[in-house]
């Protein structure tokens, strides 16, 4: 038959034949109620019957929730070996998890389905946004726990019984810190070395700089090709948003832009130049004039001036200012880039982006920053690491839409979002359709830690962001 090829005739066609081996056990989500129900009879089986925990049954709240994960391994006959649960650990989901009631049927605890578990558990959570994930497990599971690369924070008693918390090291903040800031003072410093190079003193690594000599602010910002291939118009609506939030973190009242446009067909171009065009008409402020050019690769970046007396620093804030968040959490994720970049203020009219871009400005808080590709936390960092402070972010108190989870909201492009910082009870301007909350401090430990409702900080950037230092 044609486009069937029988199995003796593998050999001849691809060289020597490859024996395909079934997996003895796979690990997935719980798929209907007798899957279900099975794991939690061998929960009953284990923590009840065989090991005495807990007396009549092991459910509790946590069964009850309909957040809750179950994952099951199943051999090739669909009998379930073991499983485990995990869920949020508050009403309102933070990204604070836990994962518990890890049970491996008697016959199976020597085969790898245990550790397999914990495994999935974990590459589960860090796919649902979590920050943090925790586990209390019995002492003599430690040592798997640890091998696995879970770490201890220390002892309990569950059911009269040695446990020992533990957490899972999630570095999704570190990472994006690293791919996107990470390399800027090496690349940078040839720049650095001349005369104003980087901006003047207390200004280098600035959302803007100002123009030596006149109460003029500038920003520059590029878009990556493959962006601007894939979505023209956002791109150039992006272009100009980048941009002013870039001199609206400076306190800077825009005045006109200017734009480096390439692309390979009139028609990208054409794309492109809409997306710029409709953000100029929606801030009301003027693209006055660059380069435009066709039949060449795609590239689009802009340069947007601004006008303030009293430019506001990324480096002024001190050790126990308090930091607040302003950000429009109206909108949602842009259609292509789910969990990247959120878009709001392409809903928005001319008067609440206006409103929101003079925040700053009609607020004159010590220091101040646009939030970047590097997220909320790996921006906080650049304003502490430019103040010469750590800071910590308080998770409970941000702002965030309900339909993006907080491991997304703290590392996306989020539209408009500044991150300030003032002495404790300095007054904050009112935002316009932006929520601003309070959210933490200026601290004198390097980095960003993030704190939890139970007191508990982790770590979320260990050291400096750019590594360009105190402005």
């Amino acid at each position: 038959m044609y486009g069937v090829v029988e199995g003796n005739d593998l050999a001849g066609l691809s060289g020597a034949a490859i024996a395909v081996v079934q997996p003895e056990f796979i690990v997935q989500p719980c798929s209907g109620t007798a899957e279900l129900n099975a794991y939690r009879a061998l929960r009953r089986e284990t923590f009840v019957a065989e090991q005495g925990l807990f007396a009549g049954t092991d459910h509790d709240d946590v069964d009850d929730d309909p957040r809750c994960v179950v994952l099951v391994a199943t051999d090739r006959d669909g009998t379930v070996l073991g499983g485990v649960r995990l869920a949020p650990c508050t009403a309102t989901d933070l990204g604070w998890w836990a994962g518990s009631r890890l049970v491996v049927t008697t016959s199976a605890r020597t085969s790898g389905v245990g550790p397999a578990l914990v495994r999935a558990a974990c590459a589960h959570a860090e796919s649902r946004g979590v920050l943090r994930f925790d586990a209390t497990v019995q002492k003599r599971n430690e040592t798997l726990f640890t091998r696995l690369g879970w770490i201890r924070r220390g002892d309990v008693e569950v059911a009269n019984t040695p446990h020992v918390a533990m957490y899972w090291p999630i570095d999704r903040i570190e990472r994006l810190v690293s791919s996107t800031k990470a390399m800027l003072a090496g690349v940078l410093a040839p720049l650095k070395a001349q005369p104003l190079g980087l901006g003047a003193k207390e200004f280098r690594g600035d959302d803007g700089v100002p123009v030596p000599g006149s109460d003029m602010i500038a920003a520059c910002d590029a878009i990556i090709p493959s962006m601007v291939d894939r979505d023209p118009e956002w791109a150039g609506w992006c272009a100009a948003l980048v941009n002013l939030n870039d001199l609206s973190a400076m306190g800077a009242y825009a005045v006109g832009m200017l734009d480096s446009v390439g692309a390979p067909t009139q028609s990208r171009l054409t794309r492109i130049i809409r997306g710029l065009a409709n953000a100029s008409a929606a801030w009301q402020v003027p693209v006055l004039g660059g380069h435009t050019q066709a039949g060449v690769p795609s590239s689009l970046s802009v340069t947007a001036l601004g006008r303030t007396t009293n430019p506001v620093r990324a480096g002024g804030g001190s050790v126990g200012d308090r930091l607040t968040l302003t950000a429009d959490v109206g909108g949602g994720w842009r259609r292509g880039y789910q969990g990247q970049q959120w878009d709001s203020t392409s809903r928005r009219n001319s008067a609440e982006l206006t409103t929101m871009a003079s925040f700053v400005a009609r607020t004159a808080p010590k220091a101040a920053k646009d939030v970047s590709m590097a997220g909320l936390a790996g921006t906080t960092g650049m304003l502490a690491e430019a103040s010469g402070t750590g800071a910590v972010l308080d998770i409970s108190s941000i702002p965030k839409p309900d339909s993006a989870s907080m491991g997304e909201w703290i590392t996306c492009f989020p539209g408009f979002a500044m991150i300030t910082a003032d002495r404790p009870g300095a007054p904050t301007a009112p935002s316009g359709p932006a929520l601003s909350a309070e959210c933490g401090e200026l601290t004198d430990i390097p980095g960003v830690a993030l704190r939890w409702p139970d007191g508990i900080t982790t770590r979320a950037v260990t050291s400096t962001v750019t590594g360009l230092g105190e402005a």
